[in-house]
Order: C-alpha cells, then sequence, then structure tokens
C-alpha cells in the first residue's frame, strides 16, 4: 500500500491486527522514505523537451492592425465539499484499538492473548476491536493522544503522561499482593548521627517532612536505578520539597543492594527502598541484624502505583463502563486470566479512579526529573 509524489516514496507496510486496515490504524504502520528524485528530474527533462519540440513547429504569425480581442473567461468556483462525519467508535469504518504490551517483537502468544480479550470484548460489547503492539511506551502514550489507540497498559509514569494531556483515564489497576498502591522509606545505619521520625509502633511519622529531611543537607545518597519509583523518584521528590541538596548519589542497581550499603556504612549516608526490602529473603541469611540495625526514618504511605488498564477519554463515559465490565468478567475466567498474564504479566485487577493518582502526580513533579525520559 504505497503512495507516490514528488520527491519521495512512501510506503505503509505490516500492520499487527489481522482483519484488514481501518483508517485511524495507519499511525502503526512502518514508514520507509526513500529519495525518489530521479522521475522528478526525469519529468522536468520530458516537460523541457515538450515545450522546445512545440515551440519549434508552431507557425509564427505577424498580426497588422487592430488584434482581435481576447474573449475574457469567467471561471465558476468548486463547490466546497461537506466533510465527512468521522464513524461511531466501535464500528467497523471505525473500530476501537487495543494496544498489546509494548514490545518491537510481540511473541505469538502476546499476539493471540490480545485477540482472545478483543474478541471477549466484541461478544460481550458489540463493539469492533482490532489489536496493535506498540514498539515503545513512548510510541503507546503518543499513540493514546492521537485517538490511535484506546485501550492499553500503561506504567505508572506513563500513564501520568497521558494523564497530563488528557488522553487517558485509568479503568483498572493491578493488585500485588492484595495491593493497588505501596509505600517508601528512607533508611539510615542505626549507628550513625540521624534522628529516626518513624514509629514502627504506630506506624506513623512523629514530625513533618522538612524537619525530618533537614537532616541529610550535603549528605550521600543511594539509590537503586534512575527510574525506580520507591528507590529514586519519589524520596528525590520527598527531599526538593523539604529544600534539601544532597552531596552526590549511587544508583546500586537494585533495592536489597541498597539495605547493605546502608548496613555496611561504606558507600552513602542514607538510602531509599520500598516498603519493606529490609525484609527481602537474599538478605535474611547474611544480615540476621537487618532491621535493627538498619532503621527508617521516614516513611511514605502507599501512593505508588502498580501498572494499570486505561482507556481513551474521546470514548463515551457509558463505552467507557462496559468495556470495563467485560474486561472484568474476561480476567474472571480460567482463559482469560492466562491471557491478562501473558498479555500484561497480570494476576489480578480491580477497578480505579484517576484521583488516586494525584499525591504520586505530585511527588514526581516535586523531583523535577523529565517525565517522558522514565518510560521506555
Amino acid at each position: 500500500m504505497g503512495q507516490r509524489f514528488c520527491g519521495k516514496l512512501q510506503v505503509n507496510i505490516q500492520f499487527c491486527h489481522k482483519r484488514g486496515t481501518p483508517q485511524n490504524l495507519s499511525y502503526y504502520s512502518k514508514v520507509i522514505i526513500i529519495a525518489h528524485t530521479q522521475s522528478c528530474k526525469m519529468k522536468k527533462v520530458l516537460l523541457s523537451l515538450s515545450l522546445a519540440v512545440l515551440g519549434c513547429t508552431l507557425p509564427v504569425q505577424l498580426t497588422v492592425g487592430t488584434p482581435t480581442p481576447t474573449p475574457t473567461v469567467t471561471l465558476t468556483p468548486a463547490p466546497t465539499q461537506t466533510p465527512l462525519a468521522t464513524p461511531q467508535p466501535g464500528t467497523d469504518q471505525n473500530p476501537l484499538i487495543l494496544a498489546l504490551a509494548p514490545s518491537p517483537r510481540p511473541s505469538e502468544e502476546m499476539v493471540s492473548a490480545g485477540e482472545s480479550l478483543a474478541a471477549f470484548i466484541e461478544s460481550r460489547t458489540g463493539y469492533r476491536v482490532v489489536t496493535v503492539a506498540p514498539a515503545s511506551e513512548s510510541l503507546l502514550v503518543e499513540a493514546l493522544a492521537k485517538d490511535n489507540a484506546h485501550i492499553a497498559s500503561l506504567s505508572p509514569y506513563g500513564y501520568l503522561l497521558a494523564r497530563e494531556d488528557g488522553s487517558a483515564t485509568v479503568l483498572l489497576a493491578r493488585v500485588r499482593d492484595g495491593e493497588t498502591f505501596y509505600g517508601t522509606q528512607i533508611i539510615v545505619n542505626r549507628e550513625n548521627d540521624f534522628t529516626a521520625y518513624f514509629d514502627s509502633t504506630r506506624n506513623e511519622n512523629t514530625t513533618d517532612l522538612v524537619a525530618a529531611m533537614k537532616q541529610f543537607q550535603e549528605k550521600k545518597a543511594c539509590w537503586s536505578d534512575k527510574i525506580s519509583p520507591s528507590g529514586y523518584v519519589i524520596p528525590l521528590g520527598l527531599l526538593k520539597q523539604a529544600g534539601v541538596e544532597t552531596r552526590g548519589e549511587a544508583f546500586l542497581d537494585n533495592q536489597p543492594s541498597v539495605v547493605r550499603a546502608v548496613y555496611a556504612d561504606d558507600i552513602c549516608d542514607f538510602g531509599a527502598t520500598f516498603v519493606d526490602a529490609r525484609n527481602s529473603p537474599i538478605l535474611e541469611a547474611d544480615y540476621p541484624d537487618v532491621m535493627d540495625k538498619v532503621v527508617v526514618v521516614w516513611r511514605v504511605p502507599k501512593i505508588i502505583p502498580y501498572e494499570n488498564i486505561s482507556i481513551a477519554t474521546s470514548l463515551p463515559f457509558e463505552m467507557r463502563r462496559v468495556i470495563q465490565r467485560a474486561i472484568v468478567d474476561f480476567m474472571l475466567t480460567p482463559e482469560g486470566k492466562s491471557a491478562m498474564q501473558t498479555l500484561y504479566g497480570f494476576d489480578e485487577m480491580q477497578p480505579a479512579e484517576d484521583a488516586s493518582y494525584a499525591e504520586f502526580a505530585a511527588y514526581v513533579k516535586a523531583s523535577g526529573l523529565d517525565l517522558p525520559g522514565l518510560i521506555k
């Protein structure tokens, strides 16, 4: 399916779905632009030759006296065409687009699982649904903004991006260990000169954020990695909100390593982990006293979300509600649960609301990090 034009040749290839190529899926095609200047040059040469030949063969006429008046030609403007109305979403002409998990090379199992979910939604709602495979989450978020995707699984950062431009809203939240959100904590070595403001007995902080964080001014931090919500982004947001600047930082790849570093007290002054990385099984044998030696200075409650299923806000509210019900029913079947695990890695989900992401969004913004840079 190619389109020729002067200067370039545009070739669109390969859609991921198997049932036709609706117009709103062209965003997902691979576009190859190649130089096509030779044909343009040939056209110019042929045009020049044609004019030369015509110029030589036409007779030369001299007019003496009063020339014959040239009749005036009146151009009638073409009638303005009324733009065609966009077909209703969920129809054959404008199907709903279900995005697989972002991957440059989705497996056959993932494609099959996506087709199963699409077919189930169709059977329950009557809406036409096709599947696509975005190469990255950045492209997926862009597709939602352009109405080239309607149903998708998003990471916490991906959802914040889609939330910012109003292109998507959360439909269902992933559940892990019975929770849809989790917390983070700032930890120190008990033997150092820091004050812990978290009361583990009452499970609450005992002072305000600024008072707890100011002791880390010009201190060195241990983080897990540069995109971890609990091991870097949210704790950094805490420090920024408190007006605290650290002296340096070390990234240690994973959160048990942050606990080890704080325990050993040889790399950094403090660290950050999810609640509670100190209980990680890989630490138990080598650090039996870790819960006593590594203490929590401050704890952020469960505000960090897991992945979710989001839906385009361009769809009518009632359509979103019906699709939500269909996905929940799909997950309740053995085949559906297996497909969702293959497709998105979800074992359990529950309905969610956008308002529950507000505090997470505030801390991410406070971190000052580039939000698009946090997704792949």
